[in-house]
């Protein structure tokens, strides 16, 4: 129960935590077709046989090249088969977890026997779209998913509708917690975590466990680019200095290479992306470490930064050419700024100055190659953190940047709901002709 002291606002921001940040086992584009796949098959009795599968075409750009756990292997076509074949349709995005070798297996060689079909589902007016279709001998069912990565809108078993989602009667768009957090300020987000009770949000700290395994898991070198481990290795043969920017850097980037590579690990995503929960998590992690911070202030931080991220995610579209590793790492700069000096001017500060740095990176779809991103993104956020704590910033009198850091975040999601549009049709494009 929340505390009856909380106001309306901070139970809103919890409950919005609570939706948007959970643990996800495996990249959720491919992640979210194996669950369609899962929930499809649970409706049948018998052994799979076949299975027809749809994504939209950002779905497509986001499956295609990312390591499915457990398999090896890449792309959505293994996804989708171990969902079907040893998913569990009520895990939601943990929902290859208990899937065996056996499971991987058997997923496998209907893949090789060319049983599991994949197709573009065009025109498609969802972002976020996966439907997949079961056969078990001559009786099929089918599950889609859109507009969130486990929004169940239709299911559907020879040809009778199972279930259909339907928006409730009255139902407004100011009740959704992603427009309360479109409506919210980093003012007021500062506010609530300074002063909301720590039994209410001690929760996030299981962010700071997953993702810190994921990243002790990914320095072990075996994983996607092993980017983190290369550059611990480069950094005992004296080519990096130790310090805390470093250790910044490495850990957080070896937490991707983990999930990026295929690691069976969960991560505490954020926004629906493993990849933004670990650009949120552990940046902050390892300042709290560098000055000794107790658990309380991690937690406080860490919510900080969560809720950062989730303020500038919910103004953007749930896919886009923006690569959100950068928002993420904005959050993270808002945690580990709080950490050092807790003034809301250096936050804002940091904020503005990675707006004016990384605000261009692309997002060309989910790859072992996100740990690039996900290491360029948290060192520029530790970079703002020092200029912004020097009283230094990209100021409004320089490019997308306003004077004011929330117009500053405005600016940014506008490039990214506009005109990054056709920036992503051209990548899809491109990765569509590469695909062929």
């Amino acid at each position: 129960m929340l505390n009856p002291e909380c106001s309306p606002l901070w139970k809103k921001l919890i409950r919005a935590v609570r939706a948007e940040v959970k643990p996800a086992l495996g990249c959720t584009e491919p992640v979210s077709l194996a669950l369609a796949g899962a929930v499809a098959a649970a409706q049948l009795e018998g052994e799979v046989e076949r299975i027809e599968a749809w994504v939209s075409p950002n779905l497509m750009k986001n499956g295609m090249g990312v390591t499915v756990p457990g398999t090896g292997m890449v792309g959505l076509p293994i996804a989708v088969a171990l969902g079907a074949l040893g998913g569990d349709a009520d895990a939601g995005l943990e929902v290859l977890q208990k899937a065996s070798q056996d499971d991987t297996a058997q997923a496998k060689r209907l893949l090789e026997q060319g049983k599991v079909c994949l197709r573009v589902q065009e025109p498609c007016d969802q972002l976020l779209y996966a439907r997949a279709k079961v056969w078990c001998k001559d009786r099929w069912a089918s599950a889609t998913i859109a507009g969130g990565h486990t929004r169940i809108v239709n299911l559907e078993k020879q040809g009778e509708i199972l279930f259909a989602h339907q928006p409730a009667a009255g139902e407004q768009k100011e009740d959704d917690l992603l427009e309360v957090m479109s409506r919210t300020s980093l003012a007021e987000i500062l506010n609530f975590i300074e002063h909301v009770p720590l039994e209410e949000i001690r929760f996030i700290l299981e962010a700071a466990r997953l993702n810190d395994a994921l990243s002790q898991e990914g320095l072990q070198g075996k994983w996607g680019l092993h980017i983190g481990a290369t550059l611990e290795k480069q950094r005992q043969c004296g080519l990096m200095g130790h310090g805390l920017a470093s250790e910044i850097v490495i850990r957080t980037t070896a937490a991707s290479d983990a999930r990026m590579g295929g690691a069976s690990l969960p991560a505490m995503s954020n926004s629906g992306s493993g990849n933004q929960g670990i650009a949120a998590t552990l940046p902050v992690v390892v300042v709290a470490e560098h000055f000794h911070a107790n658990e309380e202030r991690l937690a406080r931080a860490l919510m900080l930064s969560h809720l950062s991220a989730i303020y500038i995610h919910a103004q953007l579209p749930r896919l886009s050419a923006l690569c959100a590793a950068t928002t993420a790492s904005m959050g993270a700069a808002a945690g580990m700024s709080w950490l050092i000096d807790g003034r809301y001017e250096t936050l804002a500060k940091a904020i503005s100055s990675m707006i004016g740095d990384v605000s261009g990176m692309i997002c060309d779809g989910a790859s072992n190659s996100c740990a690039m991103k996900v290491s360029t993104s948290v060192s520029s956020a530790w970079k703002s953190v020092l200029m912004a704590l020097d009283n230094t910033a990209v100021t409004g009198n320089e490019g997308i940047v306003a004077h004011d850091v929330e117009d500053s975040v405005a600016n940014l999601c506008a490039l990214a709901c506009q005109s990054m549009q056709q920036t992503d049709r051209q990548i899809i494009d491109i990765m569509s002709h590469k695909a062929r």
